[in-house]
């Protein structure tokens, strides 16, 4: 009897945990591999904006650096994890 009184109150928390993981915990994976796999593709010539809001080109992709250029005559490395996104050419 105990045993049943015991799984009926779990059951509401089970239930929350389900629908948090799919709403939230998911997707937020998901995001995580796709900007995983972006910055592992990125090579030279892609146009990418840093968390910074750098808009910037690759020249080379290094292994924890890449080297961007920023204009004409500047040109500078930085760290994979402040890649925010790529620019995709339109």
């Amino acid at each position: 009897m105990q045993n049943a009184e015991f799984l009926t109150s779990l059951l509401p928390l089970v239930v929350l945990f389900a629908i948090f993981y799919f709403l939230v915990i998911r997707p937020q994976q998901k995001q995580q591999k796709a900007h995983a796999a972006m910055l592992a593709a990125l090579d030279k010539g892609d146009k990418i904006i840093t968390n910074g809001g750098l808009i910037c080109e690759v020249i080379k992709a290094e292994n924890d650096f890449i080297k961007v250029k920023l204009n004409d005559d500047v040109i500078v490395r930085v760290a994979r994890e402040f890649v925010a996104k790529k620019i995709e050419d339109k």
